[in-house]
């Protein structure tokens, strides 16, 4: 008799460890749980199909079940796990539609359970008219709100990635839309300098920021549906609809209700193969923690990339193969109507975490030669360790044609390069994409003369 896998979660992770797993063992059983409607879908895609950029949620998806299920992975859709006993190596399930239940044994647990949106512990907060978006059925609900007719105003609690993507895709549906985050500017991963470039870019398509303020209450009206926010200052936003764009956590209940230990971030702890410190038993995604290799610490950073990544790494060392997950450095994009804005390795506050002495170089400059048609600005912003010069962090804002410059600078920073090797890069020019002197080079000189001139 072959051996068992059950996978926990059915999306970027857990999809990806089982498909690995399977091709390289063909005997072996596998049987995955997903407790949605759909599996292996793009999270990161679900605003542009609420704003209408994707007009089809099936494009959404990479891998239908029935894909799944022809490859030989038996997807239990719509089955919750609802525990793990790891000393009899079984998990509960629960089906979600026909209430049936009952346990399955496993010789091999994917924990790839994904996170959940964080939802600050006050009054109204779970009222209905409040949504997080982190599934494709969140999504789906979302929009089947925004389609009914009733919503106008729409108030995003958050300024994250996710807050001011749902918030663009509201506007784009022509909603008037408020954003409330505690920050100073939108998008705290960014230095405030970048950030303050970005909060012009949202006020520009008149999305009404609402900075350094908490939420303090969700108002209800007589129906129970949210019906305003009020904010620390006081201040009542009327609201028809309420979305959450704090961020997600990683959703490690089954695990810590099973013993399966967390690391210092919050996320399951695993080592470079994915495996956690209970035998048999290896997890992957938002659930897990990786290692920053610029600042060393533990860090979650919910993204589809490292998701999928970490779920092949798991599933090739599941199927008798071997490969490491290296860790991760912070790389991030986002696009607010016509603004992108991107990042790599560490931000100022970040390095100065890390025990990093540093300077800074920020410079503007045009995605294309200045005098070729279509030019648009953009800022480049290097961050370089004092004395060695290494870059240990990039942060880029602008228009079209600026933000995918920071895939250049995310293989710089992954191979330790200075900015003094980045200004003798051979980067590619021609007008249409680029000046003579790539916004990128220019970038590396100030960063390079920066640090020869720092004394210390």
């Amino acid at each position: 008799m072959g051996k068992r896998l059950v996978v926990i979660g059915g999306d970027a992770a857990g999809g990806s460890a089982a498909s690995q797993a399977k091709k390289r063992t063909r005997d072996l059983d596998v049987v995955m749980f997903e407790r949605g409607r759909a599996t292996s879908y793009s999270a990161c895609g679900i605003p542009y199909w609420i704003g209408g950029a994707v007009t089809d949620e099936a494009a959404l998806v990479a891998r239908t079940p029935e894909q799944h299920r022809a490859a030989g992975i038996d997807v239990r859709m719509r089955t919750e796990v609802t525990a793990i006993d790891t000393a009899r190596q079984e998990v509960h399930w629960r089906d979600l539609d026909g209430g049936g239940e009952g346990t399955e044994p496993y010789d091999d647990l994917v924990y790839a359970t994904g996170s959940v949106p964080m939802r600050p512990p006050v009054p109204g907060m779970d009222a209905a008219g409040v949504y997080g978006v982190q599934v494709l059925d969140d999504g789906v609900a979302l929009r089947k709100e925004l389609d009914s007719g009733r919503v106008q105003r729409v108030v995003v609690v958050g300024g994250g990635y996710i807050g001011l993507e749902i918030a663009e895709a509201c506007r784009v549906r022509g909603l008037d839309v408020t954003v409330v985050d505690l920050s100073a500017t939108p998008v705290g991963t960014f230095d405030p300098d970048i950030g303050e470039f970005l909060a012009d870019a949202v006020r520009g398509e008149s999305i009404q920021l609402v900075l350094s303020d908490g939420v303090v209450a969700v108002e209800t009206g007589a129906d129970g549906r949210a019906c305003a926010v009020v904010t620390a200052s006081g201040r009542e936003l009327p609201a028809d609809l309420v979305v959450l764009g704090l961020g997600v956590r990683p959703n490690v209940r089954l695990a810590v209700e099973a013993g399966i230990p967390l690391g210092t971030s919050g996320g399951i702890a695993v080592d470079a193969r994915m495996r956690t410190q209970v035998p048999g038993v290896w997890a992957a995604g938002d659930c897990v923690e990786s290692l920053h290799r610029l600042s060393g610490q533990r860090v979650v950073v919910a993204l589809g990339t490292h998701a999928n990544k970490q779920g092949r790494v798991a599933g090739i060392n599941i199927g008798g193969g071997y490969a490491t997950f290296p860790g991760v450095i912070g790389t991030a994009i986002t696009k607010i109507c016509d603004t992108e804005a991107a990042r790599t390795g560490l931000a100022e506050a970040e390095a100065e975490g890390a025990g990093y002495s540093f300077v800074t170089a920020v410079v503007d400059s045009t995605t294309r030669a200045g005098y070729f048609p279509g030019a648009q600005p953009i800022r480049v912003k290097m961050i370089a360790e004092r004395r060695s010069g290494r870059l240990l962090g990039a942060q880029l804002v602008g228009r079209k044609g600026s933000a995918k410059r920071i895939d250049a600078l995310a293989v710089c920073i992954w191979n330790e390069m200075t900015v003094d090797d980045i200004l003798s890069l051979d980067l590619s020019y021609a007008p249409p994409f680029a000046p003579v002197w790539d916004p990128v080079l220019i970038a590396a000189r100030k960063a390079l003369e920066a640090v020869e001139a720092d004394p210390r």
